[in-house]
């Protein structure tokens, strides 16, 4: 018999999404690279405890690392970094029910790439803005609720979509479902890039934002996504103080104002200060999901003949910062303002 949830990435994301509805009695089984995380999620002296200012809380699940998968699954909840997208959508795939779904909960345009795999009616694609860290093994603080919204990547309605939704409402009660996923999509990729820009200094998200001599730079970065999506026939959308109408071509310097002191308002009051982008160069050392994330920001523009130097050199200097070639420092925003 096919279980139900594969929770395919136990971290921020999927492990405070996983947990809830295992609090709630669903069949939900985690699926992680981290061993020490994965032995803690199954230990009934552990499990995965979820800690902060929204709940606290604890769940014991069966977890496995990938090669330990066995037997198939009705849904996958992927939610690995972008850039391990196609490696994890290899090793699910054998896992997933002929009928099932893998739904992505992922920052960026990994719809694009988990459809390529496993075909595109076996892909449904999510936009998530919540606040989560993952703190150790078996610990992730749920820092602040955000945006959850659903929706099947041909803009269709149903009744798979509005099942999912139910069960998603025991997460987040807010949460929507669309027929227009890749312009919640596109929408993230533009704020994405103002996160990317933070995660290259110190300052938190809401400091970051509020220094009013960088405004040139969001108008920019935000402006080329913007831009691109456009050109591809996507209306972005906004959410949580973050407005595309405002960073359009032609848009007033005005409106671009009003927009981030909204990202600022929302954000103060925040546990999570700092992006998960800050966290992996700044705490945990590792490579970042610039390349698949905001990267293709400008890939997409260049089909277009739309230039994007703005998040060219953003990338280019998340590059110097994740191989040692140069400090986090606030200054690092200042420059890029300056090109």
């Amino acid at each position: 018999m096919d279980r139900d949830i594969l929770v395919w990435g136990a971290g921020a994301i999927g492990g405070t999404v996983g947990a809830y509805l295992r609090r709630t009695g669903r069949d939900v089984t985690f699926v992680d690279i981290a061993e020490e995380h994965v032995a803690a999620i199954r230990d009934p002296g552990r499990g995965l405890v979820i800690t902060g200012p929204i709940d606290t809380f604890r769940v014991v699940a069966p977890s496995l690392r990938p090669a330990e998968v066995e037997g198939r699954w009705k849904r996958v909840f992927l939610a690995v970094k972008a850039h391990h997208t196609e490696e994890a959508c290899r090793a699910l795939a054998p896992h997933l029910a002929p009928d099932g779904y893998v739904l992505s909960l992922q920052n960026g345009l990994c719809e694009r790439i988990i459809a390529r795999l496993v075909g595109p009616e076996r892909c449904v694609g999510a936009f998530v803005n919540f606040g989560a860290d993952w703190l150790g093994a078996g610990e992730i603080i749920y820092a602040n609720r955000g945006a959850v919204v659903l929706g099947e990547i041909d803009g269709q309605m149903t009744p798979r979509l509005a099942s999912l939704h139910e069960e998603m409402k025991l997460f987040e009660s807010e949460a929507i479902t669309t027929d227009r996923i890749w312009s919640y999509l596109w929408g993230k990729l533009g704020y994405g890039s103002l996160l990317f820009a933070q995660a290259v200094g110190q300052l938190g998200i809401a400091d970051c934002l509020a220094r009013p001599e960088l405004l040139p730079l969001w108008r920019r970065l935000a402006g080329e996504a913007v831009t691109v999506a456009l050109a591809e026939g996507v209306e972005p959308l906004g959410f949580n103080g973050y407005d595309p109408d405002a960073f359009r071509p032609g848009a007033s310097e005005a409106a671009a104002r009003a927009s981030v002191a909204a990202m600022v308002a929302f954000n103060r009051p925040n546990a999570k200060t700092h992006s998960g982008v800050w966290r992996d160069l700044a705490v945990r050392k590792r490579r970042t999901e610039v390349d698949v994330q905001i990267a293709p920001i400008a890939e997409i523009g260049a089909t277009h003949g739309i230039a994007c130097p703005g998040v060219e050199a953003l990338v280019a200097m998340i590059h110097e910062i994740e191989e040692g070639k140069r400090p986090m420092s606030d200054d690092n925003l200042v420059e890029l303002a300056r090109r």
